[in-house]
């Protein structure tokens, strides 16, 4: 392989439109996550399989990231994109449909459950295709020393979405639609964006000026090379990424199920408490992701181990909580921590591999960010047993990564130099800007 090139500067306005394409999923999604438990149990659905609506769309997503993450090297990332975004707007409007008929009694429980499951599994298989876009395209603009803040300003806007999505998701409750006009407003938002990324977003560069070289090299070899799952430069960040995203997403759908049975008031009276706690949760994970990282030029060793030990902190926090404002705590702590350890582990297996598998490590990341979710009812049916037993789970399998962290050398010698703090203060500026483009 060629020695790695200077890739070409990433435009304001573009990362300002990926930030929100970003934002835009993140939004929907987690205020899908906050409203769920109040539509399940408005419409009759049991617990544990209102949370088994995202396994569906988990598997396919796991299955669909690494293909899209392909395609998206020989197509382009902007149409990538384009597909993630269509996939989600399409998804859910007929979540929302479903969700109407289901509030209206016009199909059993269990058809309305079934309906929901593949209306969701459409998210899956074709919304999957902006994430690997989405990494890729920072990635192609992005030099090796602002790697980790790129990924974590990326991050952010997941952690923007968390904030904004079940804050805004109550707003959007409208007298004749009721629960189901969430869901398509979402819709309308990912819409709006889609046109955004088709008129204003131009392709990335990358693979056309820099990696001529390397694909010439790949296609005299008459190997393919190796799934990154098989790859021992980034096998223990998929394992680590895993696990963090299995426990992140675990915490998150059970959280609403426990502020409504600690507060013993009606699912549609626990909607405001749940977007309160969400929203602590969120701006934690931004606080760790827009300010402690570049403050102290955290390199991505330092987020895999500050992140799953903060996590396993919260996650105990809540599990021994007797109140409302003690679970508020534990679960800002908890996303503390994923908000270090998500662009850790994301940086980290990005800065692990050569240009020309920036696209392909994207998509594994993806993949194993999305196939977490199938574990959910397993977590749901432990909290029907016991309130604090999945979070006590959580904290186990944290300090697991965290010895994790220390055992297996790609984590261990994860630690690139930082950026100066000149570079830091320049990006922080640029994204700024950005922000406001």
């Amino acid at each position: 392989m060629t020695a790695e090139t200077t890739p070409p500067a990433l435009p304001k306005r573009a990362f300002a439109i990926i930030f929100g394409v970003s934002v835009a999923t993140a939004l929907g999604n987690t205020g899908l996550i906050s409203v769920l438990p109040a539509i399940g149990r408005s419409i009759g659905i049991p617990d544990e399989m209102v949370v088994a609506i995202f396994s569906l769309s988990a598997i396919m997503w796991a299955f669909a990231s690494p293909v899209w993450a392909r395609a998206s090297d020989r197509y382009g990332r902007k149409p990538l994109m384009m597909m993630g975004l269509s996939g989600f707007m399409v998804s859910m409007t007929i979540c929302g449909a479903v969700v109407s008929a289901g509030l209206r009694h016009l199909a059993a429980p269990l058809i309305i459950f079934i309906c929901f499951l593949l209306a969701r599994a459409l998210f899956g298989l074709f919304g999957s295709a902006s994430n690997p876009a989405t990494q890729a395209y920072v990635a192609d603009h992005t030099p090796r020393e602002l790697r980790t803040q790129s990924m974590a300003s990326l991050a952010g806007a997941f952690g923007l979405g968390t904030v904004v999505g079940p804050f805004l998701a109550p707003v959007f409750i409208y007298p004749v639609v009721g629960l189901a006009g969430p869901l398509f407003t979402f819709a309308l938002i990912a819409a709006a964006m889609l046109f955004i990324v088709w008129r204003y977003l131009p392709e990335s560069t990358r693979r056309a000026e820099t990696d001529l070289d390397e694909d010439a090299e790949a296609s005299g070899s008459p190997d393919k090379p190796a799934p990154m799952w098989r790859d021992p430069r980034v096998i223990p960040f998929l394992v680590y990424g895993f696990i963090v995203a299995t426990c992140q997403t675990a915490q998150q759908q059970t959280l609403g199920f426990l502020i409504i049975d600690k507060l013993g008031v009606s699912p549609l009276e626990a909607q405001r408490p749940i977007a309160i706690a969400m929203m602590f949760g969120a701006v934690a994970g931004l606080l760790a992701q827009w300010g402690v990282i570049r403050m102290f030029e955290m390199t991505p060793r330092q987020l895999l181990r500050w992140g799953v030990a903060c996590a396993a902190l919260g996650n105990l926090m809540v599990a021994l909580a007797h109140d409302y404002s003690t679970v508020c705590a534990g679960y800002a702590m908890a996303s503390l921590g994923f908000g270090f350890a998500r662009p850790g582990f994301t940086a980290g297996s990005s800065l692990a591999v050569g240009w020309k598998d920036q696209a392909r490590v994207a998509g594994a990341i993806a993949a194993v960010n999305g196939i977490n979710a199938v574990f959910a009812p397993a977590f749901m049916a432990l909290y029907r047993q016991a309130h604090a037993a999945p979070f006590l789970l959580n904290m186990a399998l944290m300090l697991g990564m965290l010895a994790y962290c220390f055992a297996a050398a790609p984590l261990r010698n994860a630690d690139p130099a930082p950026a100066t703090q000149e570079d830091s203060t320049l990006a922080t500026l640029e994204r700024s800007d950005e922000g406001g483009a």
